[in-house]
């Protein structure tokens, strides 16, 4: 893959009008040019590309093509299948053959007809796909956690913030009435000065792609029940390695993380699961119940944690699923706020929970809301006199928000910002709980005190020729 271009681009708008000043206009335009077929213009359509067509993308994709205003007109994928099924989704979806197909992400990104991207790809790529549209000056849909290292999260936030560019998070929650009304009480200080704050998020690990169960079905003859007990040098890894398809790129999926030999059961989807390119449900879930917890208290810009201390329950560190499968992490905050973030442990409730001294709330995914005081349960809604701060809530979804944010250039509902702050505490809590001890965090400058070894696990080095720029 060759490096392109990074000229400046022109916005399509503008080329746009140019074009129109210089181009002879052909005697017959289509009626869905003028925006006959019930949709804007092109000139008024906000038009996209996407990356990645694995779990979350297809659903973001499908969720921006029934927006009306929004055209995608290109799809980049290193899998072959994966790509032919976005441009078979896409097109048909569209009714016309506009959406282009590339290997090369960055070729992509280098046109300047493209105003957005959305990024749905394995944790372990998010800084460079993220960076590289940034610097093409694209606005960012881009899936959580913001990236698989605090460093690169840093990196990200750095080039949206100077490329002047609206990012939206798939932290969709933010969008849902009932975790917007949580958040809104706790923000008012209706439950009084809150004391504890329980991040309930899942444990184990899940075959999301379905490639982990025939394999143990092959290793049966073993008595290897758990692809967490398998590990280099057994007969059972043995099984589980296999030459990549040929439909896969495996070089460059494997990008700038070590060079693994290929496990289909870790690849698609199940890349969670090795920390090599992902971050187990830990970081996987970090950016949900975490950020809603992190909107309720405020914490979207600088306030973060003090002190981390962690303990969990991990495989071996080469075993072909080595994510921690049981965690419990506690978190101290300004103003003597304490954070507890579990998983696999009873007495933390999946969702977030607020306790205050005048009470406590707590929201799950399933329109679930339950609090100490009765009448908001029944009501769902405060009154005026009690939102003296007033949360942005969005109209007609996530997704929405953010072409609603291109157009105004307004914050979308998750900023790049609160995706990096949301995300922090779990990125420190995994340091914490693989060196086995505390650590001390400075907010305000983002820096690990007075620990070199955790500090350099802030960061990654990168697999040549890839880095981050």
């Amino acid at each position: 893959m060759k490096p392109s271009s990074h000229t400046p681009p022109i916005s399509r708008r503008r080329f746009l009008a140019i074009a129109g000043a210089t181009i002879a206009v052909p005697t017959i335009i289509p009626g869905s040019a003028l925006g006959a077929d019930g949709r804007p213009a092109p000139s008024n359509r906000i038009t996209m590309g996407v990356v990645g067509w694995g779990m979350q993308g297809p659903g973001n994709t499908g969720n921006f093509m029934r927006q009306a205003d929004c055209q995608v007109l290109a799809s980049a994928n290193i899998d072959k299948n994966h790509l032919a099924k976005s441009l078979a989704a896409i097109n048909g979806k569209q009714k016309n053959n506009d959406c282009k197909a590339y290997h090369d992400y960055r070729e992509m990104m280098a046109r300047t007809d493209i105003d957005t991207v959305m990024l749905a790809v394995p944790d372990h790529w998010h800084a460079l796909v993220a960076t590289e549209a940034a610097r093409n000056k694209k606005d960012i849909y881009g899936e959580k956690p913001l990236a698989r290292t605090i460093a690169e999260q840093q990196a990200i936030v750095k080039a949206v913030q100077d490329n002047h560019l609206i990012w939206q998070t798939g932290s969709w929650q933010r969008s849902e009435r009932n975790f917007h009304y949580g958040a809104e009480i706790v923000r008012n200080g209706l439950i009084g000065k809150i004391t504890r704050v329980e991040v309930g998020l899942p444990s184990g690990h899940t075959d999301f792609a379905g490639t982990g169960k025939p394999l143990l079905g092959k290793l049966k003859s073993m008595n290897v029940t758990d692809l967490a007990t398998v590990v280099p040098g057994s007969a059972a890894w043995d099984i589980a390695v296999s030459e990549a398809p040929a439909e896969l790129d495996y070089e460059t999926w494997i990008g700038p993380s070590t060079m693994e030999p290929y496990i289909q059961a870790r690849s698609h989807m199940n890349w969670r699961w090795n920390y090599n390119t992902g971050g187990g449900q830990l970081l996987d879930w970090i950016g949900h119940h975490c950020d809603i917890a992190h909107w309720g208290l405020g914490n979207d810009n600088h306030i973060g944690p003090l002190e981390i201390e962690g303990s969990g329950e991990f495989p071996a560190i080469n075993a072909l699923w080595n994510s921690c499968t049981k965690y419990r992490i506690s978190c101290k905050y300004p103003d003597d706020i304490t954070m507890i973030i579990a998983g696999g442990h009873s007495d933390i409730r999946s969702g977030t929970k607020w306790i205050g001294t005048k009470g406590w709330v707590w929201v799950n995914r399933g329109n679930a809301f339950e609090s100490s005081h009765e009448p908001w349960e029944n009501d769902r809604t405060l009154p005026d006199a009690d939102r003296k701060i007033q949360l942005p809530l969005t109209q007609g979804g996530h997704w929405r928000n953010f072409l609603d944010s291109v157009k105004s250039r307004k914050p979308a509902v998750a900023p790049v910002e609160a995706a990096h702050h949301s995300a922090i505490p779990g990125h420190l809590g995994l340091i914490s709980m693989m060196l086995g001890r505390k650590i001390k965090w400075d907010p305000t400058k983002e820096v690990i005190v007075n620990d070199a070894e955790a500090t350099r696990m802030l960061s990654r080095g990168y697999r040549a020729p890839w880095h981050l720029s």
